[in-house]
């Protein structure tokens, strides 16, 4: 007897983590497996932000925080929005959570309906597909390639957008593809949106400081779609916090008071000790996550000079967060070390068992034909897991 809900059901298991604990289980039997698969920076969090955070305990910080977080983290945040994204939010128009991830489902179970579209390009984050599904929704994915850099067009936007079309759902940097959309792109993109008022803008902007090629634009910094756009971010990626859990959302207040109607039912305020470290990273000049940023461009550089030498894959250089998703559908019908590969899953399962090192397939990203690379990893385990692939794909 099935006892699980239907909405369970639908849901499938994050990649990402399948892929990570696979590696796990190998490095527990006692095999060196170089693990490229979880979005998590490797460096430390800067010192400021952990005494912050010690300052809190010490401090005797404690008891439950209001659900949409600490006014001062708020205010905090929307001094931040201005400063970095010349975005107008006041502090009740933000939301603070735990995590990311849980600011976007707060605004998906907020305004989608059974039935109601969502547009998705991709490639896209895994969870974003499944949360549209969690929440009722239809995904509508519009396939973008590594020759467009894996970008959506106002062409493409425009004729997915149907009477049903809810929300627009994006990211930028992109997880998995390291795309960045321009401040024209952006706009081109936000024009279409105009014509459709009713029609939500979610777009995730949590990669937004690990940038390699210029400044980050939010795309509600356009008055046309500013009221329909939701700005999503926090401090996971930037500040190296993601254990810390606290993501972000600035919106209309309309959409972010049932946020907090949403999380207050279900997880209430998001931790005070990480609240008041987050004030201190939120507050900082963002010059001083630099040498992060310096030192993922100095490893983006090496693994793409690298993956250039592997035979059979085609690489673009992505312009921000620390990935890096290649085409390898070169591959596809080939047999390698007794594995037949059929798509990008089947060439990550190769990758884990011949040459140990742990990707993730781009089928649950919404593209089969590539593989995504984490390189927030040192450079000498980066090194030798380019050269395993290789020897083992030679």
């Amino acid at each position: 007897m099935n006892l699980l809900s239907d909405r369970v059901n639908r849901l499938s298991y994050s990649q990402t983590f399948v892929m990570s604990n696979k590696a796990r289980e190998l490095k527990a039997q006692g095999i060196n497996v170089i693990s490229l698969t979880l979005g998590e920076p490797d460096f430390e969090i800067p010192k400021f932000v952990r005494e912050s955070a010690i300052k809190a305990i010490n401090d005797g910080v404690k008891s439950y925080t209001p659900v949409p977080g600490y006014l001062e983290l708020r205010k905090a945040i929307a001094n931040k929005f201005k400063r970095d994204n010349n975005l107008e939010y006041k502090p009740d128009q933000i939301v603070v959570s735990n995590g990311g991830k849980q600011s976007i489902i707060n605004v998906l179970l907020s305004i989608i309906n059974d039935g109601d579209e969502v547009i998705v390009p991709a490639p896209y984050w895994v969870s974003y597909y499944e949360m549209v599904k969690l929440a009722g929704g239809e995904n509508i994915v519009v396939t973008t390639t590594i020759d467009t850099d894996f970008k959506i067009t106002p062409e493409q936007l425009e004729n997915a957008i149907t009477p049903k079309t809810k929300a627009f759902l994006f990211s930028s940097p992109c997880n998995p593809s390291g795309t960045v959309y321009t401040k024209e792109e952006l706009y081109a993109l936000a024009k279409v949106l105009e014509k459709h008022p009713n029609v939500i803008i979610i777009s995730d902007e949590i990669y937004e400081y690990i940038n390699y090629e210029g400044k980050h634009e939010s795309i509600a910094q356009f008055p046309e779609v500013f009221d329909q756009t939701v700005t999503i971010n926090g401090v996971s990626k930037s500040y190296a916090m993601t254990g810390w859990r606290i993501g972000y959302l600035g919106g209309p207040k309309w959409l972010t008071d049932a946020c907090d109607k949403i999380q207050g039912q279900m997880t209430s305020g998001a931790n005070c000790i990480a609240q008041k470290a987050s004030i201190t990273a939120i507050e900082a000049d963002p010059s001083v996550i630099n040498y992060m940023i310096d030192g993922f461009k100095k490893r983006r550089e090496l693994v793409y000079n690298l993956l250039n030498e592997i035979p059979g894959f085609k690489v673009n250089k992505p312009a921000g967060a620390f990935y890096f998703f290649p085409d390898i559908s070169f591959y596809f019908g080939k047999t390698i070390q007794g594995h037949k590969i059929t798509n990008s899953d089947d060439f990550a399962l190769l990758l884990l068992e011949k040459a140990h090192v742990a990707t993730v397939g781009g089928v649950c990203f919404g593209d089969s034909n590539c593989i995504r690379l984490s390189y927030a990893a040192s450079e000498e385990d980066l090194i030798e897991a380019l050269k395993r692939i290789k020897n083992t794909l030679s």
